[in-house]
Order: structure tokens, then C-alpha cells, then sequence
């Protein structure tokens, strides 16, 4: 059964209970938020909450390492709320160790969520932001992806392929009208116990999963005068 097509329409994907979770309620104040997980039952209990708040939110439950998933979710969304005018491929995997710990079947898993998934997911929503004129494609991106650690074999390769795909899509996109950013989630996020709303008040050197939510929120929203196509954040103090 399709739903009314009369917000603008947020796609959120890899959505867990920390950064994801934040993101899903951040732009649910503004959007109909498509929610994309593996884990359907915690999809389903996010999109209640929203629902419950007074948003509308739809579950996109889907693999994004499969591209026959990732078409079928992306189908049902369009079909359900709309064409999507913003996209934040939250998505990761990571398996870590060194060129002779990692798995060849642990390297290809994180290239297709990090990197093949990104591509599909993009390419699901982009046609119709061009044919629109405006959207908005946002990429998490993570430290590995500027500058890969010893056991990053498999994760680091992996973000730097999302990051050359948001450098790439920025260019060709950006005279289009649709703006994408790549951001560096230079840190660890605090994640809340489970069945928490929010996380506990933590150290200085966690990040803020709703912190972060208003970062995104800004990008989204920048004047296409000056917008930003690389943001890095961070605590204000670090251990490592």
C-alpha cells in the first residue's frame, strides 16, 4: 500500500542504535525517513518510534553488498513515499588485520558494503535528482579512508573507494544541483545500552551520535554557494 507522497523524502541506510538511530530522528523532523538495516526487527522499532512522535518513517530492511536487495528496497521506497532528496549511505563493514590476517571473503565483504553498495545505493536515487534538479547524497566516511592503520587491510582499501566515489560524484554532480559530501568520523561514537533513547554522558573523547545528526543536518541544508565536500569530526580530546 502506498503511503502520501507530501514530505520530502530521507533515505537513511546501515542504521544501528548509535550514529544511524541519531540520523533517522534528526531528519524524521523534516522528512518521511526510509530506514535501511540488515537487523528488520530493530527497523521496525525505530520507524515506531518515529511514527509514534508524529514523523513518518517506512523500514527498507535490505543487504547492501546485494544489488539484487538494494534495487527491491530502493523500488519500494520510491513506490511507498517518493523519490528520495536525500541520501546518507551510513553503511559500513569492517574486518580488520593485516594483508596476512585478513580473508580474501572478509576483503571482498567490506568492498561491497563500503564501496559497491555506496555505488548501487547512488545510483537508485540520483536519476531522479537530476531530472528534480536538487538532492542530497551524503557518505560516512571514517579515518581509514584518509589514512589506513596497519590492520586496515580490508576496511581502509574499502572507505578509500567510498571516498573516491563522493569525490567523483561531487564533481560530476555538483553543477546539477545536487551537493555530495564525504565525512570523516574521525573517533569513536558512544553508543546508547540497549533499549536506551539516548547515550549515557561519557568522556570528552567519545563522539556524540546526535551531535554528529546536526552536522549532517547542516550539510544538508548548506547554500549551494559554498557547499562543503569534505567535513571531518572529531572530540575535542583524543587517545589515540
Amino acid at each position: 500500500m502506498s503511503e502520501p507522497k507530501d514530505a520530502p523524502v530521507a533515505v537513511v541506510t546501515g542504521v544501528g542504535p548509535g550514529l544511524g538511530a541519531a540520523l533517522v530522528r534528526r531528519f524524521a523532523k523534516g522528512y518521511a525517513v526510509a530506514i535501511n538495516a540488515r537487523s528488520a526487527p530493530y527497523v521496525r522499532s525505530l520507524a515506531a518510534e518515529v511514527v509514534a512522535a508524529g514523523g513518518r518513517a517506512i523500514e527498507a530492511p535490505a543487504d547492501l553488498a546485494d544489488r539484487a536487495q538494494v534495487e527491491a528496497a530502493f523500488r519500494s521506497i520510491r513506490e511507498r513515499l517518493g523519490p528520495p532528496q536525500v541520501l546518507i549511505y551510513n553503511a559500513g563493514s569492517a574486518h580488520w588485520g593485516d594483508v596476512t590476517e585478513v580473508t580474501p571473503e572478509q576483503y571482498e565483504h567490506d568492498w561491497r558494503v563500503n564501496a559497491f553498495g555506496a555505488f548501487l545505493a547512488a545510483r537508485e536515487v540520483v536519476p531522479d535528482m537530476i531530472a528534480r534538479g536538487r538532492g542530497v547524497v551524503l557518505f560516512t566516511g571514517a579515518t581509514a579512508g584518509v589514512k589506513a592503520g596497519p590492520r586496515s587491510a580490508a576496511f581502509g582499501p574499502a572507505k578509500f573507494a567510498m571516498r573516491g566515489l563522493a569525490q567523483s560524484m561531487a564533481r560530476s554532480l555538483g553543477a546539477k544541483g545536487i551537493h555530495v559530501a564525504w565525512i570523516n568520523v574521525d573517533g569513536v561514537i558512544e553508543v546508547a545500552p540497549s533499549g536506551a533513547r539516548r547515550p549515557p554522558a561519557g568522556g570528552e573523547d567519545l563522539l556524540q551520535p546526535e551531535a554528529i545528526a546536526e552536522t549532517y543536518w547542516h550539510l544538508a541544508h548548506q547554500d549551494r554557494s559554498a557547499w562543503t565536500q569534505e567535513l571531518e569530526v572529531r572530540p575535542c580530546r583524543e587517545k589515540f
